[in-house]
């Protein structure tokens, strides 16, 4: 089923979400469903308090960003051609590299990209959808992507990494999100 994506300004999307167990009621259909809502929002990744559920589980699948790249586009990234993966009780262990700039977009801000700086890798600690305990390190889109996600598990979005000036110049395009008027292909559940 395809679940409606939380706007900018929902309070959900502010909230640190909660680690859950392995008997989460219906886990197994809020991830299908969670694959479905992403796949038709042609998004590459989606966490749960963008779906209005504030638990530690986002999906990934950054392969969708390498398929219409060439060889030696992909070349230029350590993690092509991708990983499709979900990602429970996520924590982050370790970031190294470079902070490197990529512009970024969000579901739930639609419309609105921003070069954001993240670090070349990430190391997470975190259960899969078989609850079985991983320690994993990602690198390059998958680790931007990861990431970004991360982020919306600690209640940030990827508008608080950049200055407070451009914040303040994209105020009229957040407070229209919020409010409802903006038109997109996927079905939206606005604040308020």
């Amino acid at each position: 089923m395809i679940l409606p994506i939380v706007a900018y300004g929902h309070p959900v999307l502010r909230k640190v979400a909660a680690d859950i167990d392995n008997d989460y009621k219906c886990l197994e259909k809020l991830i299908e469903d969670m694959w479905e809502t992403m796949y038709a929002s042609s998004g590459v990744g989606l966490a749960a308090p963008q779906i209005n559920r504030d638990i530690r589980l986002f999906v990934v699948d950054t392969c969708q960003m390498f398929k219409g790249m060439n060889q030696e586009e992909q070349a230029e990234y350590p993690d092509a051609p991708g990983l499709k993966a979900v990602f429970i009780n996520a924590h982050i262990v370790g970031l190294e590299g470079e902070e490197w700039p990529y512009n970024e977009g969000c579901l739930s801000i639609p419309r609105i990209r921003e070069d954001i700086y993240r670090p070349e890798s990430v190391t997470l600690r975190y259960v899969d959808e078989q609850f079985e305990p991983r320690v994993q390190t990602f690198e390059g889109l998958t680790a931007r992507v990861i990431l970004h996600e991360y982020d919306h598990i600690e209640g940030k979005l990827f508008i608080d990494h950049i200055s407070p000036l451009r914040r303040k110049l994209m105020k009229g395009k957040l407070n229209d999100i919020s409010k409802g008027k903006i038109s997109v292909d996927y079905k939206m559940l606005f604040p308020g």
